[in-house]
């Protein structure tokens, strides 16, 4: 990639970001936007002010100036520990690559730039001359990139180290404060045995807990296999919706034309007859489906178990129940809306298959996509594509085009194919047999960043090390060790490219949003503004934010010594990422879960893996620069940095998956004193709160529409 490529590149990200993020903070001005731009305050019955003089339709930076203003306590109490987990991470980005970029700017960059390189062709990479490839073999000044390397291996163990601890600080905290949940009273029984006198599940439920239970055993909320009623909830759901859209657009022909006929009135009034007398059957069914009698039938060995105190629901937790291992397996349960009904359904034997299935197919798709991978490689190494695929030259006739085309289209064509990844990868771990959805967005997420390193960084530096090796191999076979060492420092340019595609063009798109814009405007064209406008409110997408960053962290932190030059564009990368979510957070996305952190443990797994990956590639560095003494010294940090991630495993770990009997009886004893849970409580925890959605009550009631304005102009 020549320099005018990179530019070029750099050029068109810069400005396609600066276009749409001052079209977003136009439109997020506009009442009329307002179900996108704030789907998260409209749900929560916020007042939206908005300006209503011509300041509205000019961009504006006060949206980035909010972000910056707000500060983490009140970001957790509004929005959870999840959340903030995300923000953190931005932020270690943005604290962890400013000390490496000054290390790396004013200490690296110029001992590589003053190298003389042994085989020099400047044809060959925008960024060779910055990188440790254009340090001479055997030089002393390699051991200035080991000690970088160690200070950048340590000052990363160190902020990882103070993240975990204060996240960890932060969860207990936040489980003090939400200490009412009905999850810290609740376990989630699966394998339950059938009673072979009643032929039911759910009297052996009540019988075992109370003989092994006898003191803080309260009650059970059974499982059962709604799937149809869950259908039948749907089809009810859009009658309603039908009904009242047809209402509403026979009331605005009136209004809009006084001549409106009276047999089109009659035929609008038939239409909701027919569909309301259709919603009261349906109704009906409903009703007679949930009678005791029908739902026997459709029993789940899987109950909700609630007890009178948390310290005996922990304790439930985590013993086994019963000789037999598979027989009584228990663990906390999710709180009530992250519960995963659909995985109930999968018997507890089968789960083990259903995993191994979504790991083999996780798999297959990670192997066949290293196939457009590749090609991507293939458009950035434009000067042997043209060796090999000479049809390719006439890219060259029109002016500037090559720049383009060998500068920007790769890493937009590679975010194009990975955009649907996260999405596939989340619909396999849905199908895993998890309890809580929160776990299989965690799954999703573990998916999705293996996907990305194998395929983003790991195929992405072989495959264009192998379009260079390929032709000098047959000429000059000798060569090879140098040239691999330079290949892999030769990436460098293509990885600046996606990390601004990723960041500039991904996360100003992130905020305007164009799927729903366009969905929006085709709903006004074609339905009209009958109605007051429903929110476009999506939970927050952990499975695609955690693992891209993650990822961008990996490649800063494995380029951080062998190419310095690109972690100025990480710092640009996190703190544009770091204003566009709080903004998302705030007023676009949902919360849906609060599992107090979780998600941190994986992605300090993640962070931990790119310093190993940053100090192995070094080891073969060092080795093909003829420094083994900088390689065999660099093995020492190796093992030091595995201890560290093992002592973080022990020390933090354990807290993140379990609840401690000592903070349960604690709080058990402030409830004593306080006197603040009574049977309403238990009731609401072991009946209301776990029961599926099947089964929840269903009026027969007309419904009427009936809404405020939350927004003015």
């Amino acid at each position: 990639m020549n320099p005018h490529s990179l530019l070029a590149s750099a050029a068109i990200n810069i400005g396609l970001a600066l276009i749409t993020l001052s079209l977003f903070s136009i439109l997020k001005k506009q009442p009329s936007l307002a179900s996108i731009y704030y789907a998260h305050r409209l749900s929560h019955h916020h007042y939206i002010p908005f300006d209503s003089s011509v300041h509205r339709f000019l961009p504006s930076v006060s949206w980035i100036s909010r972000a910056y203003h707000l500060t983490e306590d009140d970001f957790l109490q509004s929005h959870g520990l999840d959340a903030l987990v995300i923000i953190r991470l931005f932020k270690f980005g943005i604290n962890f690559f400013a000390v490496c970029s000054l290390v790396g700017l004013v200490v690296l960059l110029p001992i590589n730039y003053g190298g003389v390189k042994e085989v020099r062709d400047m044809s060959y990479s925008t960024m060779d001359s910055f990188t440790i490839s254009n340090v001479p073999r055997g030089s002393r000044r390699l051991w200035v990139h080991f000690a970088c390397l160690c200070f950048i291996s340590f000052y990363g163990m160190y902020l990882l180290y103070k993240e975990y601890k204060e996240i960890s600080i932060r969860r207990m905290q936040q489980l003090q404060s939400l200490k009412r949940r009905p999850d810290r009273f609740t376990v989630v029984v699966r394998e339950i045995p059938l009673c072979l006198e009643h032929k039911a599940y759910d009297c052996c439920v009540d019988h075992f807990f109370s003989k092994h239970y006898p003191n803080t055993y309260y009650s059970y909320q059974m499982v059962y296999n709604t799937e149809n009623l869950d259908e039948l909830m749907d089809q009810t759901k859009s009658l309603e919706r039908k009904i009242e859209d047809l209402k509403e657009t026979s009331m605005a022909r009136k209004h809009k034309n006084k001549m409106f006929l009276l047999d089109t009135s009659q035929q609008q009034t038939s239409k909701v007859g027919l569909l309301e007398e259709k919603l009261h059957a349906l109704r009906h069914k409903i009703h007679q489906l949930q009678c005791k009698d029908m739902l026997k039938k459709k029993e789940l060995p899987v109950a909700f178990v609630t007890f009178k105190s948390r310290s005996a629901a922990a304790v439930a937790a985590q013993l086994q129940q019963h000789s037999h291992p598979l027989l009584w397996v228990t663990e906390l349960a999710p709180e009530p809306r992250d519960v995963s009904w659909r995985s109930l359904r999968v018997s507890y034997r089968a789960v083990p298959l259903y995993r191994l299935g979504v790991v083999i197919a996780a798999s297959l798709l990670t192997v066949f996509f290293a196939i457009p991978v590749t090609a991507v490689q293939g458009i950035a190494k434009y000067e042997k594509l043209k060796k090999w695929f000479p049809p390719a030259m006439a890219v060259q006739l029109i002016p500037g085009l090559s720049s383009i085309v060998t500068g920007y289209l790769p890493s937009v064509v590679l975010k194009g194919f990975i955009y649907v990844v996260p999405f596939a990868m989340f619909a396999m771990a849905k199908v895993a047999g998890c309890v809580a959805r929160s776990k299989e967005e965690i799954k999703a997420c573990n998916m999705v960043f293996y996907f990305l390193v194998g395929n983003v960084f790991v195929v992405s530096v072989l495959s264009g090390s192998l379009l260079d090796i390929i032709g000098k191999f047959i000429s000059h076979p000798k060569i090879i060790p140098s040239e691999l060492a330079t290949a892999v420092s030769a990436q460098a340019d293509f990885l600046v490219t996606y990390i601004l595609t990723d960041g500039l063009s991904g996360f100003s798109l992130e905020a305007l949003q164009p799927g729903l814009l366009i969905w929006d405007t085709f709903k006004s064209c074609t339905l009209g503004c009958r109605r007051e406008k429903s929110p476009y409110l999506y939970s927050l997408p952990y499975f695609r934010i955690v693992p891209f960053v993650s990822l961008s962290i990996l490649i800063g932190l494995v380029y951080a010594v062998v190419a310095p030059l690109l972690l100025p564009f990480l710092i640009v990368y996190f703190s544009l990422g770091y204003v566009i979510y709080i903004n998302q957070i705030q007023d676009v996305y949902e919360t849906t879960y609060e599992t107090c952190g979780e998600y941190w443990p994986y992605i300090h797994s993640y962070i931990l893996l790119a310093i190993i990956l940053m100090q192995i590639t070094m080891i073969g560095l060092f080795g093909l620069k003829l420094k083994p003494a900088a390689s065999i010294s660099t093995i020492p940090l190796l093992f030091f940095t595995l201890t560290f991630n093992e002592y973080c495993k022990m020390r933090f770990l354990p807290s993140f998956h379990r609840y401690s009997l000592k903070d349960a009886a604690e709080n058990d004893e402030l409830d004593e004193k306080c006197g603040s849970l009574n049977s309403e409580f238990y009731e609401k925890a072991a009946v209301s709160a776990y029961c599926p959605p099947g089964l929840r009550p269903v009026s027969f009631a007309a419904t009427e529409s009936s809404s405020t304005p939350l927004v003015s102009s």
